[in-house]
């Protein structure tokens, strides 16, 4: 029997979320802005938002894959600098959308185009002002036994079904929500 994998740590403040703290079902992506495969995930998650609604937590930490995707680590810095500002959710958005347009002026343009002065986010990327942020990311996802992305949990347990938004929503519903 496969041991379950389970969220390390636990989803805190310190984590990106968007729903209501106290909603039954959280749903954990790791994930890295360059990956492909986590650009396939981001309208599966975004359906599964709106089909859910307040019943759902989605929460996204970092795990940018450096040595596959050079602008992996950069975009997740970028996305934390936004944060910082208030706007993690819109630059996660820009990010996802925006997946072939990742080079450093790109991320420093969609920042502007949120309202962020330019000149502090490229200071923030050339400084590495976030990086120790994805860092810390990386090794949550390190410690729960995450090995490529997206990795979900639901609940706090690894979910390694299909990645399609009828077998999410079914995992979901199991897991204590009422669609």
């Amino acid at each position: 029997m496969r041991a379950r994998l389970t969220l390390t740590p636990p989803v805190s403040a310190r984590d990106h979320a968007q729903g209501p703290p106290d909603a039954p079902v959280t749903l954990v992506e790791y994930g890295d802005y360059e990956c492909p495969h986590c650009g396939r995930a981001y309208p599966i998650v975004k359906t599964v938002q709106r089909s859910i609604g307040n019943d759902l937590r989605f929460v996204f930490r970092n795990f940018p894959l450096a040595k596959s995707h050079e602008h992996a680590e950069h975009a997740a810095e970028m996305a934390e600098a936004a944060g910082h500002e208030g706007k993690f959710w819109p630059m996660h958005d820009l990010l996802f959308d925006n997946q072939d347009a990742l080079e450093d002026e790109n991320l420093i343009a969609d920042a502007a185009a949120l309202g962020i002065d330019p000149r502090w986010a490229a200071a923030a990327l050339t400084q590495g002002l976030f990086r120790e942020r994805v860092r810390e990311d990386f090794a949550s996802g390190v410690k729960s036994g995450v090995n490529g992305t997206p990795t979900f949990f639901i609940n706090g347990v690894r979910y390694d079904g299909l990645l399609h938004p009828t077998a999410l929503l079914e995992a979901l519903v199991s897991s204590g929500t009422e669609v």
